[in-house]
């Protein structure tokens, strides 16, 4: 399968996959995977990603969101977790609550709830290194 993919050049490294919700599309449901994800039109439900989702001006997001990075540029309402950084845009509006460890607001940009920025973890030693 991967060498058809790759045959039609659709073939794309792990991780580097971006999908894009359109405008004029709402989706209802949950989301998972790794990649990027691009919310242009409307999405309500769970994001669960290894990527980054950014939310486009005219996105709107209605979600619990968890992923590595969140860019918000539309509206969202929900719970963010970030791995690394939430960051809203001049024209981003947030309402609820972001876990991560970096903030960022841009003049202009709008957030109501609670706000919690710890320390970026490290990663658990492994055994062997332990042992040492």
């Amino acid at each position: 399968m991967r060498r058809l993919l790759a045959l039609l050049g659709l073939d794309v490294a792990e991780g580097a996959t971006s999908t894009t919700i359109g405008r004029g599309i709402t989706l209802k449901g949950e989301l998972r995977g790794a990649g990027s994800v691009t919310v242009l039109g409307q999405f309500e439900g769970d994001i669960v990603l290894d990527g980054t989702l950014h939310v486009g001006p005219e996105g709107r997001v209605d979600a619990n969101i968890t992923a590595h990075a969140i860019v918000v540029g539309g509206l969202v309402r929900g719970n963010l977790s970030a791995d690394t950084r939430v960051e809203i845009l001049p024209t981003g509006a947030l309402a609820g609550t972001v876990k991560s460890s970096s903030f960022s607001a841009a003049d202009g940009a709008s957030v109501k709830g609670e706000l919690w920025v710890e320390e970026a973890r490290e990663a658990a030693p492994r055994a062997a290194e332990r042992r040492a």
